[in-house]
């Protein structure tokens, strides 16, 4: 547990750190941060953050770095202290912009990973609810010719998904008509998980239209399938250049390739879903080797399990108080879009 004067000179060792991509001498701090202490006392307490593992030293004559621990109590502060690092006119701004989307819910996604990436110069993640868990709401089938038709499939947070079924015989329109009148009855309000068990029971159809909403039925389920492997959306991946951090390639190659591995970045949003607070993962605290050099920013939007993620990723060397700010406005006004 460190003491308040060195929170002090830690917290402000992490700022100058943040703003200068440069190890901090004692005098820097003193002259920046208006401690109140002597250089002298300054250095006495980095060497005791040093000893303790929340600063190091790249080489003997440079001033100090702080490690994952050291920003660890740094954001610990941060979130407990529920600061926000946006100014009123930009969140204010966030908002309205929410307000005015009218778009379907795969836009306004794709929208907000680019919002939060431009507040931030991080890379935005933003994963879509689950259809699995989603409700349906409506099943269009549209006949595309005598044995072809197109399912789409509308949820409850306004989520769409659709594809193409082939038909192992003709079918005239007006079979199709039933069969869409069928499953739209039968999977109303219907949870994704549950459409497996219309599948087995086909209660209150034809026999003759059985096999047609059978084949529908297991494209229905292809398509919440499809959806949930690909429901993760980046924004602005060429900011992570910009970092010095990340400007030699082989150091932002294995992020990049995490970035574009949807099942794998779900596993790493999985643990930001039992959580109702902003999570932080700092360098070696993520999950993937990948995220050993970067840090973490993530929060849920929407209500239980019908709700997403948004979050950012950048080096460990982050602005932590405006990452954090950001993903909570966002956050709240993403939560309000989808349960409007």
């Amino acid at each position: 547990m460190l003491n308040e004067r060195r929170r002090r000179v830690l917290t402000a060792l992490v700022d100058e750190y943040v703003a200068s991509v440069q190890p901090v001498g004692s005098k820097v701090l003193v002259e920046r941060y208006g401690l109140g202490f002597s250089p002298a006392t300054v250095r006495g307490e980095l060497q005791a953050l040093e000893e303790t593992g929340h600063v190091y030293q790249p080489h003997v004559s440079a001033g100090r770095v702080p490690t994952d621990s050291g920003y660890r109590v740094f954001v610990d502060d941060v979130v407990s202290g529920q600061t926000s690092c946006l100014d009123t006119r930009e969140a204010e701004s966030v908002r309205l912009r929410f307000a005015s989307l009218e778009h379907e819910l795969s836009d306004i996604l794709r929208e907000t990973s680019l919002l939060l990436s431009r507040l931030t110069s991080y890379v935005a993640v933003v994963a879509a609810p689950t259809l699995s868990r989603a409700r349906i709401r409506r099943v269009t089938v549209v006949p595309l010719g005598t044995q072809r038709a197109s399912v789409v499939v509308v949820t409850d947070s306004g989520q769409v998904a659709n594809r193409t079924v082939e038909f192992d015989r003709p079918v005239t329109p007006e079979t199709v008509r039933r069969v869409e009148e069928y499953l739209s009855r039968t999977l109303d309000g219907a949870v994704g998980e549950q459409v497996e068990d219309v599948r087995t029971s086909m209660a209150g159809i034809e026999a003759s239209e059985a096999s047609i909403a059978l084949a529908v039925l297991d494209d229905v389920l292809e398509c919440l399938a499809e959806a949930d492997h690909d429901r993760v959306l980046t924004g602005g991946v060429s900011a992570l250049l910009t970092h010095p951090e990340f400007s030699d390639p082989g150091a932002v190659r294995p992020l990049v390739g995490l970035l574009e591995d949807g099942i794998m970045m779900l596993t790493v949003l999985s643990d930001v879903m039992r959580s109702s607070s902003v999570q932080v993962r700092i360098g070696h605290e993520n999950p993937v080797g990948a995220l050993e050099h970067a840090s973490f920013v993530a929060a849920r939007y929407g209500d239980g399990e019908s709700g997403g993620i948004v979050g950012l990723i950048g080096p460990t060397r982050m602005d932590y108080r405006r990452a954090i700010s950001a993903v909570r406005v966002v956050s709240d006004s993403l939560s309000e879009v989808v349960g409007s």
